[in-house]
């Protein structure tokens, strides 16, 4: 990847960032409704994977999931909106923090229950299949999914079918509050699984966009080549807490410190300035992507509440809530 592909993969981490800690501040503030699960530090996996992938390829990711919202086309100012239930929001604030979903640019939705979309990932690829289209379909989860039933018959089937699927494991090390390895048989929770289903299973560095990108092209390359679905277990680790009611004083001192020596922003950043990129150049991108957030703030903060009468829209496909049999 040279240094004009990598520099805007570098300003949308910034700007996924800067808009997860504007989430953190609002929420401290009163102002972001209900709970939120925030990204910080897995920025690289969504935008890697996100340059790999073709604009009407399909994504699905779990309740952990502005990253992926926005690397899919999802702007500051909508989810943060929708994170403080403005009619403005992305979902109009029918969804909040939990379940950003774009449909427009095949974005289908951030889930709570874990585990339970990579079946939905599998129908979409066989839809894709059915019609013809050479659409993929990416499943992004952490590593506790690896242990619900859920993660085990979407491979099955996946595999049974050949079908064009990927299913991105983010490792953060922690199923909310327990330690993976703690409770699950091998090292790798998913990808050491992968060969039971006779399909590909991969390690690669979670925070190294670059590695993130080449990974996930040459898989989605095999998937659409007819080949069947992979496993990408990406490692990675989380800056906050499960949530924003988890202090995580769980995590050893030392091995925080050590994954916040190894940020997917510093790690872009270093490759940039090897590359000879001006150190003023990366900065600019930086101070682009935090205009661009206050601005989003001011702006959602300043946007109307919802219609009420909004509520019931949108709940078939034909815009309405009419009951039907």
């Amino acid at each position: 990847m040279d240094t004009a592909e990598l520099l805007p993969l570098y300003e949308q981490m910034a700007l996924i960032r800067r808009t997860e800690k504007a989430a953190h501040d609002l929420f401290l503030q009163g102002l972001v409704k209900g709970t939120t699960h925030l990204a910080a530090g897995h920025e690289a996996i969504a935008v890697g994977a996100s340059a790999a992938l073709l604009p009407d390829d399909y994504v699905f990711a779990t309740y952990r999931g502005h990253h992926h919202a926005m690397a899919r086309g999802a702007t500051p100012e909508e989810c943060l909106a929708e994170l403080m239930s403005r009619a403005t929001g992305l979902c109009k604030a029918k969804g909040g923090s939990m379940h950003l979903t774009k449909a427009a640019t095949n974005m289908l939705g951030s889930y709570a229950i874990v585990g339970a979309h990579l079946p939905m990932a599998v129908g979409a690829a066989w839809s894709a299949r059915l019609r013809g289209t050479g659409q993929l379909a990416v499943a992004f989860f952490g590593d506790g999914a690896t242990n619900i039933g859920s993660f085990h018959e979407a491979l099955n089937l996946a595999a049974v079918w050949k079908l064009p699927v990927l299913f991105v494991c983010e490792n953060n090390l922690y199923m909310e509050y327990t330690r993976i390895a703690d409770v699950t048989a091998v090292p790798r929770p998913a990808a050491d699984r992968a060969p039971a289903y006779g399909i590909p299973g991969e390690v690669v560095d979670g925070n190294d966009v670059v590695a993130v990108q080449e990974a996930v092209a040459r898989l989605a390359r095999r998937a659409r080549a007819g080949d069947g679905p992979a496993v990408l277990e990406a490692e990675t680790y989380r800056h906050f807490g499960h949530s924003r009611a988890d202090p995580a004083t769980y995590r050893p001192a030392e091995e925080v410190e050590r994954w916040l020596k190894h940020d997917p922003l510093d790690i872009a950043h270093g490759r940039l300035i090897e590359a000879g990129v001006p150190e003023e150049t990366v900065t600019a991108a930086d101070e682009r992507a935090q205009t661009v957030v206050r601005q989003a703030i001011e702006a959602a903060k300043s946007a109307p509440p919802p219609d009420p009468r909004e509520a019931f829209t949108d709940v078939w496909a034909d815009g309405g809530a009419a009951w039907r049999t």
